[in-house]
């Protein structure tokens, strides 16, 4: 009977081993072509409706986001945009008569020195003319003594107040911003400049803004504390163009880009040799590369043994 046992055991044994091996698992396809065709409607329409409500919200969003009486700067044709436009240094020497008769004023410009003008706007017995007209504290001298003298060349443009609690002191708490480098700090550049210059005007109806505040529509929240900086003729310009408050404009921001990327040109003079470069330099790697170094890559070595 033990004998039995055993073989009935060592049947049974093989029986389900053999049986384990030939059972298949069926594989699950949730393919959408194998889906009927109500499912795949249904999963059509709710991906429509999905996406369509998505847009729906990021319009509405964006509506209320921005605010029907803030504009945003259009896009002006600058003469510098041009991938191989330089920048007008006429209109950069015009700019800075601009700033600095109208808006030095208010704002400084600390990372900005007088010899930064020569060769760009000025001539260097021009620009000393122009730093000389300062008195720039100096010193201690041999005594200990700070003192006074002219400015030079190297000294950077004064600043109109001595600390930003006068500055505040002096606007009402508004600080006005340094702009050595507005055009880059503020989104839309010299377009938001120029726009924000030329755009005060009366608030709309139902619009109130608080005294010592202006009405501005590119300024976030369109009342700003700066009162209109230019019109027409608020200067004359020292080569005789109409001081329009556009040109105005203009000239400061065209000044103001230059000054937040004063290596405008030689960029993209630069870029221009790089460019003249390339263009003799690739075709002539790709000969190499296709008809030289072709017989190099593609040849086979075989080594054949003496017989």
């Amino acid at each position: 009977m033990a004998a039995l046992r055993v073989v009935v055991f060592s049947g049974t044994g093989r029986t389900l081993l053999n049986t384990s091996k030939s059972i298949h698992t069926p594989r699950a396809n949730m393919s959408f072509a194998s889906l009927p065709k109500r499912k795949k409607i249904a999963l059509t329409t709710i991906g429509v409706l999905t996406t369509g409500g998505a847009g729906l919200a990021l319009m509405l969003q964006q509506s209320v986001k921005a605010s029907d009486l803030e504009l945003h700067p259009p896009s002006y044709p600058w003469s510098h945009n041009g991938l191989l436009s330089s920048l007008d240094h006429a209109s950069i020497r015009r700019g800075y008569q601009v700033y600095k008769q109208v808006c030095s004023a208010c704002h400084s410009m600390e990372y900005l020195a007088f010899r930064n003008l020569v060769g760009v706007s000025h001539t260097e017995a021009e620009v000393k003319t122009l730093a000389e007209e300062i008195e720039v504290v100096d010193g201690p001298d041999d005594s200990g003594e700070m003192f006074t003298r002219p400015g030079k060349l190297s000294d950077y443009f004064p600043k109109p107040y001595a600390n930003p609690e006068a500055a505040r002191a002096a606007n009402n708490g508004a600080l006005p911003p340094d702009l050595s480098y507005i055009i880059s700090a503020r989104h839309g550049g010299e377009d938001y400049v120029f726009s924000l210059l030329t755009s005060y005007c009366d608030p709309p109806a139902g619009v109130s803004v608080r005294e010592d505040l202006y009405y501005n529509p590119y300024f976030p929240g369109q009342a700003i504390g700066m009162a209109p900086p230019i019109y027409n003729e608020v200067l004359e310009y020292d080569d005789g163009t109409p001081a329009t408050m556009s040109q105005v404009a203009k000239d400061v921001c065209t000044f103001l880009r230059w000054a937040a990327e004063p290596e405008h040109d030689q960029r993209k003079r630069m870029g221009l040799k790089i460019l003249i470069g390339a263009s003799i330099l690739v075709p002539l790697v790709y000969y190499l590369k296709r008809h030289r170094w072709s017989v190099m890559k593609s040849r086979k070595i075989a080594y054949r043994p003496p017989k």
